[in-house]
């Protein structure tokens, strides 16, 4: 049986150093847009999914191959929410509303625009 492996990028749209960083072009396309692009070429990574609080955030993710299927809520969406609490509220969400139970969880980070493909996959396999 093939192993469910979801990739999940965390993006909020409050960034508190440089706003809307993840947003951001660099080069010729938003910051988010190239880890997303290196997850898509995965050779395990069969579900991409983007944890957000922002409904433009998500049009882009979607324009770059994730899927949105929430919006992420403010109450973990601070400069003070730790990383596991949208972690663990995607899996709930994807739980609940999908039945949808993955076997290894990547998480992806929008700020390393250099992430390899290959370092990806090195990673799980």
């Amino acid at each position: 049986m093939k192993k469910k492996i979801l990739g999940i990028v965390g993006i909020r749209s409050k960034s508190t150093g440089l706003k809307n960083k993840n947003i951001k072009f660099f080069g010729n396309k938003p910051l988010v847009a190239w880890i997303l692009r290196a997850a898509k070429k995965s050779k395990y990574i069969n579900r991409l999914i983007v944890s957000t609080d922002s409904h433009v955030y998500a049009k882009i993710a979607k324009k770059y191959g994730a899927e949105v299927p929430f919006l992420r809520p403010k109450k973990i969406s601070t400069k003070y929410s730790d990383e596991i609490e949208f972690i663990k509220h995607a899996l709930s969400f994807l739980k609940k509303n999908e039945d949808y139970q993955p076997d290894i969880i990547v998480r992806l980070l929008a700020t390393v625009p250099f992430q390899k493909t290959s370092e990806i996959d090195k990673v799980i396999n």
